[in-house]
């Protein structure tokens, strides 16, 4: 049997009467504070045996670690370790049952049944420095950010260092861990309680998983220890061997949820956990939160956060949740996700992901109006996820409806949205937070405090996230996007949709227009209003309205089944591609820029293929730009090669003799390919530019392409922002909008066309 009693080693008893001496008590106080005679006291400091609890109570109240104090006997150690071991291994045999029934399984949102959660756990990461409690100037948080990678850039900076989530908890004995709602934080206890209790993860302890929300409406209103013991109990595990294994620091208590206990029981839930946590410090301590729900710091808490998903998380759980379904819809899934960057976005987020999967789990892709799937990500977030829960949250935010939590969202996210604003301080955002309720006359006699309703819409639905002290934004610019079409369209007036297509050039509005029209019950005064501001885009300038004029011929001369809009696109984007690369200054972009010949003609046709007549047309503007590419020193070889390659592929295509035999002959000037790069480079450099303007007259004489049209800077930006203004505008079109079929037909029609021509389609219907 082991010894009860524990005495002071001689190194020991030095420290402990140093100890002893920094706290200024007398023994008699520091026996209070034990809660025994002072005879053991006494006792302690002669180095004489003591009980073993109450050496170990003397020690912590020290502050000094009881195994470094303690006389070592290496017999009893053994049988102690021993006889701690078996019964370590007994009581995790009698939980075995209750973790699995309690954190098995997993069911969320609208799953049909519960899933097993080994299947589909995804491996978590923490942020050691958490994220709010940087202190840095706008500028360092604004650095480098743009609309492209605002989200990207602001994981970027803070994951500075993301650590795997166990090892978080092997490295820290007492952890705190917060996260945003949906992150994975109890999923993350449950993982950890069926790993524990299977040995394979800090084998040496026994899980205990509680839910604070459970602990906190238990109608006894127990103490920790109490709950714990009678918890174990159902189990068969009796008040004597928790307390044991309490006293050999060999329980891993694990608490799920401080942010889900009600405002009354607030206080004597945090005094517990501390109480507890102190008493029995030797256990290992994991307690989740979500961010900003508690002020209260726990001292000996080393506070860490959850990071959201990357990439490679991402893929992990896709892949695990449809493997039992359907195996290659994970690979189409992430495909759909890289496609669409404002989805792949929400999909950092564990619960949204798991929505996302749940969408494409009953469908073949992501509906067409992204509104209504944004919606019900925001509404899972707003009201579902803590419904399907029963959890009532604090009463400082309870009395605003949902309608009112989205009206003030919309109002922060269009007020900085217009302003270029994805950070805000968070003084300003208190200040639009006050406006909005001095407007409510129902509000206007309540005191409400800024701070805590921002602090709510934080900590409660995760919208409003702080990236440093004293700065936040949106959690994902997703949502910003999302409610500041919202805004837009709930105050819809001819006004307001002419301030919107103000910003039809300018890249970052790009989703609000597609989402707004997506939110309007008929987008018919939104789609004109488009057509005619993209149409005045180029209407005054001569020559570029010589290029629509002849986008427009050529399509007329052009025997192809496909809208005649999707064939100008065609050799809009070719005239486009001559345009802007022309020089090739980006060398190898060319071929992505050829590929988005074909992808941008579709979007006015999706059935548009790679008609032969098409095919050659492009390819030969090909064989143009790679052979002016050649001008460029640095990739004189690379450009000969594709130039070479590019002219036999189009000598295939011809399919008319004159243009066959003038192409043979420009195709046997060009220097054998295998020859060496040297003698290919000479050969380009001396007679390049003449082979390539004879080239040129070829396709102008007999296919009435390649005309160089010689813009300048202007012209180009003008043309680039055409060509942006007028994909956005079919992207609002083919989107999931409601537009009358007129209004349809008629901007169909009139796509690409040169200004002239829209004004004779006028008359000739007036």
């Amino acid at each position: 049997m082991t010894k009860q009693s524990l005495r002071a080693s001689i190194e020991g008893l030095r420290k402990a009467h140093k100890a002893f001496n920094r706290t200024e008590l007398t023994q008699e106080q520091l026996a209070e504070e034990v809660a025994c005679s002072r005879q053991p006291v006494w006792k302690f400091f002669k180095g004489e045996p003591v009980r073993r609890h109450i050496f170990r109570e003397i020690c912590h109240c020290l502050d000094l670690e009881w195994e470094e104090i303690a006389t070592r006997d290496p017999e009893e150690e053994q049988e102690t370790k021993a006889d701690i071991d078996s019964l370590v291994q007994e009581v995790r045999e009698k939980l075995h049952s209750s973790v699995q029934q309690r954190c098995g399984t997993m069911r969320v949102l609208d799953m049909r049944s519960p899933i097993d959660l080994i299947d589909i756990y995804t491996h978590v990461h923490i942020l050691e420095k958490i994220p709010n409690h940087r202190h840095l100037e706008i500028a360092d948080v604004l650095q480098g950010c743009t609309p492209e990678n605002f989200d990207g850039f602001v994981l970027g900076r803070v994951a500075e260092k993301r650590v795997l989530g166990l090892e978080a908890v092997k490295r820290y004995p007492k952890l705190m861990v917060l996260g945003k709602p949906g992150s994975g934080k109890t999923t993350f206890l449950k993982y950890l309680t069926i790993q524990c209790n299977e040995g394979k993860f800090q084998g040496h302890l026994v899980p205990i998983f509680l839910t604070l929300k459970d602990f906190a409406e238990a109608e006894t209103n127990p103490n920790l220890l109490a709950y714990i013991t009678e918890f174990c109990a159902n189990c068969d595990v009796n008040h004597a061997q928790v307390k044991q294994l309490l006293q050999q620091g060999r329980l891993m208590i694990l608490l799920d949820g401080l942010d889900e206990v009600a405002d009354a029981d607030n206080s004597r839930v945090l005094k517990q956990i501390r109480d507890f946590s102190d008493q029995f410090h030797t256990n290992q301590f994991v307690l989740t939160c979500r961010i900003a729900a508690r002020e209260y710091t726990f001292e000996k808490f080393t506070e860490v956060a959850v990071a959201d998903f990357d990439d490679e998380q991402i893929a992990i759980f896709t892949h695990k949740w449809f493997k039992h379904q359907d195996p290659d819809k994970a690979d189409r899934f992430m495909q759909k996700l890289d496609n669409n960057q404002p989805i792949k976005e929400l999909a950092t987020n564990p619960l949204l992901l798991t929505l996302l999967c749940l969408v494409l789990q009953e469908t073949t892709d992501f509906p067409s109006n992204l509104s209504e799937l944004y919606k019900e990500g925001l509404d899972v977030l707003l009201t579902k996820w803590d419904m399907t829960r029963n959890i009532q949250r604090d009463q400082v935010y309870q009395q605003l409806s949902l309608q009112h939590k989205q009206d003030l969202l919309g109002k922060i996210a269009l007020k900085n949205f217009e302003q270029g604003d994805y950070f805000f301080k968070q003084k300003e955002l208190e200040y639009q937070i006050a406006d909005y309720f001095h407007n409510l006359p129902e509000f206007q006699e309540l005191q409400f405090s800024s701070e805590a309703v921002l602090k709510s819409i934080e900590a409660q639905h995760g919208l409003l996230v702080e990236r440093a002290k004293g700065y936040y934004s949106f959690s994902h610019l997703t949502f910003q996007e999302y409610f500041t079409a919202r805004e837009i369209v709930a105050n819809t007036n001819t006004q307001t949709l002419k301030q919107l297509v103000s910003h039809i050039t300018e890249p970052r509005w790009r989703e609000i227009f597609v989402l707004a029209v997506g939110m309007l019950r008929n987008a018919d005064e939104l789609l004109e209003l488009m057509k005619q501001k993209v149409d005045k885009l180029i209407g005054s300038d001569e020559k570029l309205q010589q290029v629509l004029i002849w986008c427009h011929q050529k399509s007329l001369s052009v025997k192809v089944p496909y809208k005649p809009a999707a064939i100008r696109a065609f050799y809009f984007a070719l005239s486009a591609v001559r345009a802007f690369y022309f020089a090739l200054s980006l060398a190898f972009d060319v071929e992505r820029q050829r590929a988005s010949v074909f992808l941008f003609a579709r979007a006015f046709d999706p059935a548009l293929n790679y008609e032969r007549i098409l095919e050659l047309d492009r390819t030969l503007t090909r064989t143009l730009i790679f052979a002016r590419a050649c001008d460029c020193d640095s990739y004189v070889y690379t450009f000969a090669l594709y130039a070479f390659y590019a002219c036999d592929h189009a000598l295939a295509l011809t399919f008319e003799t004159r243009l066959k035999q003038a192409l043979k002959q420009l195709y046997n000037q060009l220097p054998d390919p295998d020859a060496a790069e040297e003698s290919l480079k000479f050969w380009w450099q001396a007679n390049g530019p003449t082979w390539a303007e004879k080239l040129r007259e070829v396709m102008i004489e007999h296919r009435n392409i390649g005309y160089n049209w010689g813009f300048n800077d202007e012209q180009k930006e003008i043309l680039n922002q055409y060509n942006s203004a007028n994909q956005l505008l079919v992207d609002c079109l083919n989107s999931d909008c409601y537009v009358s079929s007129e209004i349809r037909q008629e901007i169909e029609d009139t796509l690409l066309l040169p200004k002239a021509e829209i004004e004779n389609r006028k008359q000739r219907k007036g």
